[in-house]
């Protein structure tokens, strides 16, 4: 069977979840940033690899933006997918939201977007799949065209 050459965003789409344990936060009871960060570059990776169906590392982490405080006790959900590739990486947005389990309350902590790089079997960068904006909704056309922006920005294609 042939590989197929183009995947839909949804296609990339990953959640990760997990409850805060006492030992991933500080004596005032919020989470570590670098705990979240953490989970966020696993899901980010489970994206990528979805998309790309190969090993992928961090290339770069970009616009991180703490909103709320993560607490002991609370669920913490993890959500990305791929919004951008360029030729051999991919700008996956992430969402992390944060639910007390007593209260039912949920909200957005924090959001980031991380650029990860295909590997090939021998660990050289590997071109990635196109992606297909069929099916994609407004918002994740949006956050296609503002990946698009900075993946050029940043150098975008070489020519």
């Amino acid at each position: 069977m042939a590989k197929k050459i183009e995947r839909t965003m949804k296609e990339s789409y990953s959640v990760l979840a997990q409850e805060v344990m006492p030992m991933q936060a500080n004596p005032a009871g919020n989470v570590h940033g670098g705990e979240i960060i953490k989970l966020m570059d696993s899901t980010a990776g489970v994206a990528a690899m979805k998309h790309a169906h190969t090993n992928v590392v961090t290339a770069r982490i970009a616009e991180i933006n703490f909103k709320k405080p993560i607490h002991i006790g609370e669920l913490v959900t993890c959500k990305a997918q791929v919004i951008y590739v360029g030729r051999t990486s991919m700008e996956i947005f992430v969402t992390v939201e944060s639910e007390n389990l007593i209260s039912g309350e949920k909200q957005i902590a924090l959001t980031a977007f991380f650029t990860m790089v295909s590997l090939d079997k021998n660990g050289n960068p590997a071109k990635v799949p196109a992606l297909s904006l069929e099916g994609a909704g407004e918002y994740e056309k949006k956050l296609y065209k503002e990946g698009e922006k900075r993946y050029n920005m940043r150098g975008g294609r070489k020519k």
